[in-house]
């Protein structure tokens, strides 16, 4: 298929459904293209000598560059390991050999200043490889010093930022983002001009669903929306809001190979909670936030909310819930897998699962139990020379002075271990602190529980055992269901009021055993923190 901006190629098109156009398409080069295609045109043009662009698409570089260079009457060469040094021309497929010996990085800089007077982009495919190298490093700053005196430029394309302290003040970073939705939406308007005649395709072209399907894509590759577009339409036939889904899962294989997130499918619902009637109406109010309607209305994108209190009474369940009532992919952050042994890999990990979730937004990300992760930031100085606090200090400044719509919610267990930092104005939209559940709270939540366990309640007092679970949470009222539910099978016969009681006897609460802890958590968070109920 061809890539949005350019000539429409014949369609290909199969009886059933829509498939990517063929290789070999004509393409002319993109005329225009987002802010990083404008800000690497100027660099290019004020004749920076070297220039280090990262991004995982390189044809989608590619064709910006050979847009540029047909612009600037350029030539416009590429390297590779494979190919060696050879011209770029867009269609040519399959083997293509280079220069004799210009697949050594050394001697292609030799050719690369050899042919320094014609003004020329020269890129140079994941040659960061190879930047460790000391002959390499130097024939770079060579380089960089030569071509200052003329029209050309060497830009290096690696998914990977690597630079040598040598080259720090010789090379600029360019960051080429992920396409954003415009892009996506041009793909996928070219996707309905192309399958407008066949009757077997069917893709809903109104603006809702448009939204939710480039909202499901944001975080994907030009090719990877593409492709799952492409594959949506040959098993279903269809391109609909219903598809939305599938689309995230191909998130999800995103997030798989990261390694530092975890892609958390959940089908419980906000109406699955019993209580909490604060924090369900402060979350009904967001729902439509992330929608382009809330920037024109002049509202800000939330960005997150800190969820305290009591274990076991609907912390974690919140989270999982709100990712379903706001349509939105939920990404946990495990502070565990953050910490790595060598020096800076763990502010580097920070970085890379904040870039990661940025990618992936709108999402919503879930740090559990964020007290434990930053329970020694006191001793940090020495006991993990400071690795912690440097961590800390990455985390708190991206909820501050984040911008892209990426709503998170941090829960705790224990508040004494919470940084002062963590607890201040704009770092969160609101803490929320999660008590035991209240009479009426109690007996929602057995009501939840038994229907779940496709029980009716009404056979049921559930004054009376709302009564029995004074100072239970909502988890150890639905483990004394579970407990009876054994007992019942276990005698072969259903669960009764009598059962209930008896397992609701046998636990003993948190609220007994840490009462003084628990007491100690609601006065610090009467006058810090909103009761979610």
């Amino acid at each position: 298929m061809t890539k949005p901006g350019n000539p429409k190629a014949p369609a290909a098109r199969t009886d059933d459904a829509y498939k990517p156009a063929p290789a070999g398409n004509t393409h002319k080069p993109a005329e225009a293209g987002p802010a990083c295609d404008a800000e690497l045109e100027i660099l290019i043009r004020a004749r920076y000598p070297l220039l280090m662009v990262i991004s995982f698409e390189e044809d989608r570089v590619m064709r910006a560059l050979d847009g540029f260079a047909a612009k600037a009457s350029k030539q416009l060469y590429h390297w590779s390991i494979n190919s060696g040094l050879i011209k770029y021309r867009r269609n040519v497929k399959g083997a293509v050999e280079g220069k004799k010996g210009t697949k050594d990085p050394i001697i292609a800089l030799r050719e690369i200043e050899l042919g320094k007077d014609d003004p020329t982009i020269f890129v140079l495919k994941d040659f960061s490889r190879f930047m460790d190298e000391a002959p390499v490093v130097r024939g770079l700053r060579d380089l960089a010093a030569t071509l200052r005196e003329t029209y050309s430029t060497v830009v290096i394309l690696s998914p990977v930022m690597k630079v040598p302290p040598e080259l720090e003040k010789e090379l600029t970073i360019v960051d080429y983002p992920l396409p954003d939705r415009e892009a996506l939406g041009q793909l996928f308007d070219h996707m309905v001009e192309e399958t407008k005649d066949n009757p077997d395709i069917q893709i809903d072209t109104s603006d809702e669903t448009k939204l939710q399907l480039l909202d499901a894509a944001i975080g994907l590759t030009l090719n990877e929306a593409e492709s799952v577009f492409a594959k949506t339409l040959l098993s279903e036939g269809r391109l609909t809001e219903a598809e939305a889904p599938a689309v995230y899962e191909e998130k999800r294989q995103i997030v798989r190979k990261s390694g530092l997130l975890e892609y958390i499918d959940t089908e419980d619902s906000i109406d699955g909670i019993g209580g909490l009637a604060n924090l369900k109406d402060w979350l009904r109010k967001r729902r439509r936030a992330f929608h382009p309607a809330a920037r024109k209305f002049g509202l800000p994108v939330p960005k997150g909310a800190l969820i305290l209190g009591v274990q076991g009474c609907g912390k974690s369940l919140s989270a999982k819930a709100v990712a379903r009532y706001w349509r939105m992919p939920l990404l946990r952050l495990d502070m565990g897998k953050l910490f790595g042994s060598l020096v800076g890999a763990s502010e580097q990990n920070v970085r890379k699962a904040i870039m990661l979730a940025e990618s992936l937004s709108p999402a919503i990300l879930w740090i559990d139990e964020i007290d434990k992760g930053f329970a020694g930031m006191g001793s940090s100085g020495s006991n993990d020379s400071g690795t912690t606090s440097r961590v800390f200090a990455t985390l708190i400044t991206w909820l501050q002075e984040k911008t892209a719509p990426v709503f998170v919610i941090a829960t705790a267990n224990n508040i004494e271990h919470l940084p002062p930092e963590l607890l201040r104005q704009g770092r969160f939209d609101e803490i929320f602190f999660v008590d035991l559940p209240s009479a009426e709270e109690r007996a929602a939540i057995f009501r939840i529980h038994l229907i779940k366990r496709r029980r009716n309640p009404d056979r049921f007092d559930l004054a009376a055992l709302t009564a029995a679970t004074q100072g239970y949470s909502g988890a150890e009222i639905e483990q004394s269901i579970i407990s009876a539910l054994y007992d019942a099978f276990d005698e072969s016969r259903d669960i009764d009021q009598q059962l209930l009681i008896e397992a609701i006897a046998k636990t003993s609460p948190l609220s007994k055993i840490m009462a003084k802890e628990i007491k100690q958590r609601r006065e610090w968070a009467r006058a810090r923190a909103r009761p979610a109920s």
